[in-house]
């Protein structure tokens, strides 16, 4: 899984901006014609009970979320059902035009359906019913060899990689819209399964409620405090957004819990980090999947260094500054003596008590012969997951250095804990990374200009999509793996021997329907009409 979005608190506002023309791009009307016609394909073609997976053949004879889905399935899991409703709610913010709004309630009337009786969401959401469920998680999801998360159905919500964050703040912009009852019973339910899932000490687990045990792999990890992929911080972001716009009195002190887990899951010094997950007990870190050793992890120590300088910048507390330095030091001691070609820096995995260097392997073709393992050799790592993290550490220091150089009442007078209003208006065209290799991984804007809008104008194929390349594909499910590694070296693959169903990069991309860029493309569009 990749981290997603940074949590965006410090005044939670933003619009995507056009810059001046340089060139006359299409007119005004052109491109409310072209958002039109693309949205109306998504909402009457792509669209499943108001949901969506995140790339399509252009017969949908074969669909994919983070692995193929079968007809009856949507994805929650970003760039899916939630991320959907955002971009719809900003194009109504753009044009005033009420089909994009009843495009987003749709899609929230879909989630709506999907969300489980303890308020979260899963990955994904199965109208086939539960047999159709079973069968896929029986078949796609027990076969995906590098995806774990899949090979089991736990039966219960994940906080992982946004699916339930995203849902819910979705949920919540498109309530304070119109404040249409519809949308709050829902909308309090997933407030209340954040607030429930919220562990004392104010961390979450990956999962909840403890569903069925899974420990193919080790330990079942996922009740486990997780800050990989920014579990935490989205957590956080939603309640923050709450708190400016509700207000429910029960907001203000689960944030400061959750602010103050990081604080105390710290590693002590000279280890001043920390895991991609930590016990319950003790607060150490936890190993997970079987390709996350327990370990402190470089890339979650940086992100969460820069969670607590967000925290000061929200309280004003110096508590949240005060063993900035040690974790900093840290990840100057343990830098690679130079830069990978790549530009990466650190290594990903570093052992407790030692600072050795943990690189992950995997021997074998398939699920049912393959093994992860770590050890010292920084050769042939794997591919879809990296050994190695780019961490900025100057932009960290001279972070930090500004915020010390701050003083605390000057924080207090923007801190949006304190100061209730409005959301910002335009949300989908954040700058995120998301597991969808179709989509390049990443929600970044495209770059928004007359000669871009007037590309999209034009590229809006008959049909009313703009044709991608599909640079990810799978192997179609056919049985399980054999016992005896079929022949091949596919320890840098992104995918195994053919009984593998986990996605891979092709060198033979198809063209087919994106909503990574659709979203993308439609961000362009909306920064054309409203102008910035």
């Amino acid at each position: 899984m990749h981290a997603t979005r940074r949590v965006i608190l410090a005044g939670l506002a933003g619009a995507l901006a056009l810059p001046a023309a340089a060139s006359p791009g299409p007119t005004r009307a052109e491109v409310l014609a072209t958002m039109k016609r693309a949205t109306a394909f998504m909402t009457e073609k792509a669209a499943v009970h108001g949901g969506y997976v995140w790339s399509y053949l252009p017969d949908f004879s074969r669909r994919w979320g983070e692995l193929e889905a079968s007809p009856t399935q949507v994805w929650v899991q970003p760039p899916g059902t939630g991320t959907m409703g955002h971009l719809f709610l900003d194009a109504y913010h753009a044009t005033g035009d009420e089909a994009y709004y009843a495009a987003a309630s749709q899609a929230a009337a879909c989630l709506m359906a999907g969300q489980l009786p303890t308020g979260g969401w899963n990955y994904l959401i199965d109208f086939g019913g539960e047999a159709a469920k079973a069968k896929w998680y029986a078949t796609i999801g027990a076969n995906a060899w590098r995806m774990e998360e899949f090979q089991h159905h736990w039966g219960n919500a994940t906080f992982d990689d946004a699916g339930s964050s995203e849902a819910m703040q979705f949920l919540l912009r498109i309530y304070l819209e119109k404040r249409d009852a519809t949308f709050k019973p829902a909308l309090d339910r997933a407030l209340d399964f954040v607030l429930n899932s919220q562990y004392p000490n104010g961390g979450w687990p990956q999962r909840w409620p403890a569903g069925r045990p899974f420990t193919k792999h080790g330990a079942d990890y996922t009740s486990y405090i997780t800050f990989n992929d920014d579990v935490a911080g989205e957590n956080i972001k939603f309640l923050v957004m709450v708190a400016q716009t509700l207000g429910d009195p029960r907001v203000g002190p689960a944030i400061a819990r959750a602010m103050d887990v990081f604080v105390i899951t710290q590693q002590p010094a000279p280890q001043a980090g920390w895991g991609l997950q930590h016990r319950t007990d003790d607060l150490t870190p936890s190993a997970a999947r079987s390709y996350e050793p327990r370990a402190l992890t470089t890339h979650t120590t940086a992100a969460n260094v820069g969670q607590l300088m967000t925290f000061y910048e929200l309280t004003g507390d110096p508590k949240y500054l005060a063993r900035v330095p040690q974790a900093l030091d840290w990840l100057a001691k343990v830098a690679l003596p130079a830069p990978r070609p790549d530009g990466r820096t650190h290594p990903t995995f570093l052992e407790i008590g030692t600072d050795r260097p943990l690189y992950i392997h995997r021997r074998g073709s398939n699920v049912v012969n393959g093994q992860y393992y770590a050890d010292d050799n920084p050769q042939k790592t794997l591919a879809h997951y990296s050994s190695f993290r780019l961490v900025k550490l100057d932009e960290l220091r001279a972070r930090y250095a500004a915020l010390k150089a701050t003083p605390p009442d000057k924080l207090a007078q923007t801190s949006p804990l304190t100061h209730k209003g409005p959301l910002p208006r335009f949300f989908a065209n954040q700058d995120f990374a998301t597991s969808d290799l179709n989509g390049g991984g990443t929600l970044a804007p495209s770059k928004a200009s007359p000669a871009a809008a007037a590309r999209l104008v034009a590229d809006l194929n008959a049909q009313g999509y703009w044709p991608t390349p599909l640079v990810a594909t799978s192997h179609p499910y056919q049985g399980s793996g054999p016992a005896r590694p079929t022949p091949g070296d596919y320890s840098q693959t992104h995918v195994g021997d053919d009984f593998d169903t986990s996605p891979y990069p092709t060198d033979k991309p198809m063209m087919g329907i994106s909503t990574s860029a659709f979203i993308k493309n439609m961000g362009v569009l909306i920064s054309a009409v409203d102008g910035g």
